[in-house]
């Protein structure tokens, strides 16, 4: 199997970057084939921009859904766009590491879902969702965070962090592919001190030498439910008779 570990941390010391070696080293010790984008090392620019191509459409203006169709019909996106394009459909799991920053994920890897998810490419007005052009693969977020476990809870104060994530595993959701159940690791900050502090590191390196069977459990377990094409009517609202499985789709306000 190939694995794709994409890492969205400035700081090589970081914990976010010692827990993305330890899934290279786990997946790679279970003999899978790794390829990794470090969006910091690379410099990857996360900004979608006009300067990215060499044409836009229409002249003059830059739609950016067009202009993306156009260079992937004509084989002619920016270099650094086919290259994790070629990643991505060489895997068959993508493990995202990540900090959540301001209630979100951070900007360079939005940025890079912007400019690297094609229109034309990686999804269309046809093969999206259920049809999906990137289905049969799997996604997993290793996220840290600094808040604690109850503070991100449903009734925390710092916001229920599956709902915070949900953007992001909806739009791999639209591109067709399977998100797994998120691993969040909570209060990972350098403000610890005293007893604390030696608490935190010696959970965050149990963390760290459980990931090698993390990793194998990802070809097992089973994902995030999200509806199906066919639970919405033809103008694309939720059927009565289907399930909610978000609060972002629902029956009522």
């Amino acid at each position: 199997m190939a694995v794709l570990v994409v890492i969205a941390h400035p700081d090589k010391n970081s914990f976010t970057q010692q827990w993305a070696k330890e899934s290279i080293h786990g997946a790679r010790n279970l003999e899978h084939e790794v390829l990794v984008s470090d969006l910091y090392e690379m410099k990857f620019d996360p900004i979608e921009k006009a300067a990215h191509y060499d044409f836009t459409y229409p002249k003059n203006q830059f739609d950016v859904l067009r202009t993306q169709e156009f260079h992937s019909q004509n084989n002619s996106l920016p270099k650094e766009v086919l290259t994790e394009l070629e990643k991505i459909n060489r895997c068959e799991l993508i493990i995202f590491h990540f900090p959540i920053w301001w209630f979100s994920p951070p900007a360079a890897l939005k940025g890079w879902m912007e400019r690297v998810f094609v229109n034309g490419a990686a999804h269309d007005t046809t093969y999206r969702f259920d049809k999906g052009k990137l289905k049969n693969k799997r996604a997993q977020f290793c996220v840290t965070m600094g808040a604690s476990k109850q503070e991100s809870s449903f009734n925390g104060k710092e916001a229920d962090i599956e709902m915070l994530l949900w953007p992001m595993a909806y739009t791999l959701k639209y591109l067709g592919m399977d998100v797994l159940p998120h691993k969040i690791i909570n209060s990972v900050h350098s403000y610890h001190k005293d007893n604390k502090k030696i608490e935190i590191e010696k959970n965050l390196k149990s963390e760290l030498q459980n990931q090698l069977s993390f990793i194998q459990n990802c070809q097992l377990a089973e994902p995030l439910k999200f509806n199906k094409d066919t639970d919405f009517s033809n103008d694309g609202v939720l059927k009565e008779s289907a399930l909610s499985h978000s609060p972002f789709i629902r029956h009522s306000k």
